[in-house]
């Protein structure tokens, strides 16, 4: 090959010798230079236009780059090659960028040569698209939509265009201009032959120069490519942070906008570009692999006993919380309640004059900016600070007491896998190929979609489906049963449905997609519905059907731990079959919350590191769906707690029976509390409130503490407040013990006291 290229080099320079000695060459040039001069300052413009179409067309532009020396000179033939190939540049990265980006970003996940590109440009545009542009023996024309195609932020690539394109720019016409000079000077006769001799002496050191920059360059390339693969796939030799991806795992670059400054500071947070992992000394008391709640729970608390403790991470740190769950999801949920209490500002006397505007990109910038700023409490660097050593890399056990990551081998007393769960898939024909979005995918949106079709109800679908609703959407929520939340008690759901279907969003039950096909800039679902089959069209879908547990590529098997499609095997004390490694979180719990898997890492810490022997049975975990209005429980439901053998008593009260609820209107609700008919003991309860998820820890610290249900009587609440639905229930109970005969005894007493 490098033979081919030599030969090559040779016949063109023996041609362009051939042609300067018996070609008419000079007589030519007298007569364009003519020419262009005739056309005075339409001469540039019109080089300049020609440069930007013959960009946009995929034309090398060197030959009338050169002809730009040629025919202007230096003073001139520079700035119009400037300006016409960093205008035509821009034209053609435009186009790749508006019509290709999203397709291409689709087929890439599985080429790893564009994933490697796409990161390393994802982290250093600027640096990576100058490095580029520095020599110009890279292909100009193609890498103008090659580089539209990659993360690199329009504002970086234009930058660094115009900088890195000067030299080459330069060079090029400078070789016309030496031509130039050359052919005027001995057509003339009035250059001297050392003057000759200086000008082909500095067109033979310009294509020297040329060489020696193009060389550079493409060995800084090669250089930035491969850094960044070392520091993200370290084991196995995939490139960088845009594209983190493992078996199963969501790749960042569909998680987080890579070209948005704060979801740019959270991957820098969360998963540096230019992390450098420690050096294992010695055994450490404690490895903990996934730097979600749990894990991150586990580390920092492990490192302030003083232990010796190792975090490992191969995606984000701050897992789902931070970047795909709780954050994100309750930064738009307050968004859409602004957006819903501004519409619903008749009720209370407040009438705008004209109808409000949402702004949906600015609301999903907010939430960027505020999970950014969040993500600095779950960085690399903090957490380096508390005494852990943070690896960034894909971690696998290599035996019953080590774990290796990038190519060094961990020795551990006790492990921890706490590497979550991600959202399932449905396997649905033509989904994948007409695009959907997850938990994990949807927050990189800036544009509101006009329709779009939640697939699932559970917590997720229905917490996103209001707020898209409330956006400005027209959202159509669809379930295969009979209604939505389905663990929900039945009453607490209808008020829920109401208030949606009033909003204006409608809900399919006994519905299931079949295929999804791609019509224009549509999609066409194509749904079973009670047995009859209809279409629907959107711009958007969101599958919402559950959680899946991250049990790929970690080497579970061979460090003995035993797994199913449900997620690692646990005993009540969270150990797995192998008795150094725990488990926590939602790699192994049916509670996938985050403060569940805050409680789960502090019973690890106490059982792994202190011979404790706390049990994960005896937590009391409440949960919250946070719609509008929002859905908490805690404890048993009534059906469940009459199979664990109590004799189970139930008091509901409604919230318009309260008056602050009267007076906020939000009076469609209620509070219910399940307890024991002979202990009293509480069982657990169900709140129907705006903010239930606030109201709810009040039950829980009761029967955290084992309080019986007259404690809520005994407890006074501030006047008036919505929690004080709960001492109403307490009041309740006290009421059913006044029974006749004790009122009777009561009446007596009190007549003998007059």
């Amino acid at each position: 090959m490098r033979n081919l290229k030599t030969i090559l080099v040779v016949a063109v320079l023996i041609a362009l010798g051939v042609g300067f000695l018996f070609l008419p060459i000079r007589q030519w040039f007298l007569q364009l230079e003519g020419l262009v001069e005739s056309l005075g300052v339409a001469g540039p413009v019109a080089v300049a236009l020609a440069y930007v179409a013959m960009t946009v067309l995929l034309i090398p532009g060197s030959a009338i780059t050169i002809g730009a020396g040629t025919i202007f000179g230096l003073g001139i033939g520079v700035p119009v090659v400037i300006i016409g190939a960093n205008v035509g540049a821009l034209c053609a990265f435009l186009l790749a960028r508006t019509f290709l980006r999203e397709k291409v970003l689709r087929w890439a996940e599985s080429n790893a040569k564009f994933i490697s590109l796409d990161r390393a440009i994802g982290r250093e545009g600027f640096k990576m698209v100058l490095l580029t542009r520095l020599s110009p023996a890279f292909p100009f024309t193609l890498l103008n939509y090659l580089l539209g195609l990659t993360a690199v932020r329009t504002g970086s690539y234009v930058m660094a265009n115009l900088l890195g394109m000067l030299p080459g720019t330069f060079l090029y016409v400078y070789i016309g201009a030496a031509a130039r000079d050359a052919l005027a000077g001995e057509f003339t006769g009035g250059a001297s032959l050392f003057q000759q001799s200086l000008k082909y002496v500095g067109l033979l050191a310009t294509i020297a120069v040329v060489v020696i920059v193009t060389r550079l360059a493409r060995k800084a390339m090669a250089e930035a490519e491969n850094a960044e693969r070392d520091i993200h796939h370290p084991s196995s030799g995939d490139s960088q942070v845009s594209m983190v991806s493992t078996k199963g795992s969501t790749p960042i670059h569909r998680m987080m906008r890579v070209d948005d400054p704060h979801d740019r500071q959270l991957i820098e947070n969360c998963h540096p570009a230019h992390w450098t992992n420690p050096t294992p000394t010695g055994k450490y008391n404690i490895v903990v692999l996934g730097a979600g709640t749990a894990g991150l729970i586990n580390a920092a608390g492990a490192a302030g006993l003083g232990g010796k403790v190792a975090l490992i991470e191969r995606s984000l740190l701050g897992g789902d919380c931070l970047n795909v769950g709780c954050v994100p999801s309750k930064g738009i949920i307050r968004a859409s309640r602004a957006a819903f209490d501004v519409k619903d500002g008749d009720t209370f006397g407040v009438h705008l004059g004209e109808a409000p505007v949402v702004n949906f990109s600015e609301a999903m910038e907010r939430m960027r900016r505020l999970r950014a700023g969040i993500s600095q409490h779950d960085s690399a660097r903090r957490f380096k600070e508390l005494g852990v050593d943070v690896y960034v890399g894909n971690g696998r056990f290599v035996g019953p007491s080590t774990l290796e990551v990038d190519g060094a081998r961990l020795e551990f007393d006790r492990a921890v896998v706490a590497t979550g769960a991600r959202a399932s898939e449905l396997p649905i024909a033509g989904l994948k190929e007409a695009g959907y979005y997850t938990n994990e995918t949807i927050f990189t949106l800036t544009e509101l979609p006009r329709r779009m079709v939640v697939v699932g109800a559970g917590p997720i679908g229905c917490e996103l489906a209001q707020s898209f609703q409330r956006f400005g959407s027209q959202v159509t929520l669809l379930t295969k049963g009979t209604r939505i939340l389905p663990k929900e008690d039945g009453d607490a759901v209808e008020i829920l449905c109401k208030q949606m279907e009033r909003e204006g969003m409608r809900i399919l039950y006994r519905t299931e997609l079949k295929r999804v096909e791609e019509r224009g800039a549509e999609k066409v679902l194509l749904l079973s519905r009670d047995g009859r089959e209809e279409e629907m069209l959107c711009e958007a879908i969101l599958v919402a059907v559950g959680r899946t547990p991250n049990t790929e590529e970690m080497g579970l098997e061979v460090a003995g731990v035993r797994f199913s499609r449900k997620g690692v095997e646990v005993d009540d004390r969270l150990r797995t079959t192998n008795p150094r490694i725990y488990a926590a979180g939602d790699i192994c719990s049916r509670f996938k919350f985050t403060h569940a898997a805050d409680a789960m890492a502090r019973i690890v810490l106490a059982n792994s590191l202190f011979f404790g022997r706390r049990k994960v049975s005896s937590l009391v975990i409440p949960w919250c769906t946070y719609t509008d209005p929002e859905i908490a429980h805690v404890g048993y439901y009534e059906a469940d707690a009459k199979a664990a053998g109590s004799q189970v008593a139930t008091i509901t009260e409604p919230l318009k029976h309260v008056d602050r609820a009267i007076l906020d209107g939000e009076d469609e609700g209620l509070a219910r509390v399940h307890y024991d008919r002979r202990s009293g003991k509480i069982l657990g309860g169900t709140i129907v409130a705006r903010h239930a998820g606030e109201m709810i820890s009040e039950l829980t610290l009761a029967m955290t503490t084992g309080q019986k249900i007259g404690a809520l009587a005994a407890t006074i609440h501030p006047y008036p407040t919505q929690a004080e639905v709960l001492k109403k229930i307490g009041d309740a109970y006290m009421r059913q013990k006044l029974t006749p005969t004790v009122k009777t005894i009561f009446k007596k007493w009190l007549a003998w006291r007059r």
